[in-house]
């Protein structure tokens, strides 16, 4: 733009337009800023939990035995015991 002269009056004039122009945009700006804000909180929680999830695999690296230690914990399962089959050669009497 170039370097004009601007009487009082005009000078006024662009001033209570640019005070319009920000009035106007406050409402799409708060908008805006609620939409970036729930973005970075999102961000935010995605960060922790992929820090937790790295803290986690690193500890099992340095722990083999971790999840060994962690299979120990589960309810353990017994193998049930099958009856023996009656193999004797022994028959009925017959009456």
């Amino acid at each position: 733009m170039e370097n004009q002269q601007l009487t009082p009056e005009q000078m006024e004039e662009k001033k209570k337009e640019m005070m319009q122009f920000y009035e106007e945009s406050m409402p799409y700006l708060d908008a805006q800023y609620k939409y970036e804000k729930v973005l970075a909180d999102i961000d935010e929680v995605r960060l922790k939990r992929t820090q937790i999830q790295m803290q986690f695999a690193m500890l099992a690296q340095q722990n083999p035995e971790m999840e060994e230690d962690e299979e120990e914990y589960e309810a353990p399962v017994k193998p049930i015991k099958e009856e023996p089959k009656a193999t004797s050669n022994r028959k009925l009497k017959k009456s």
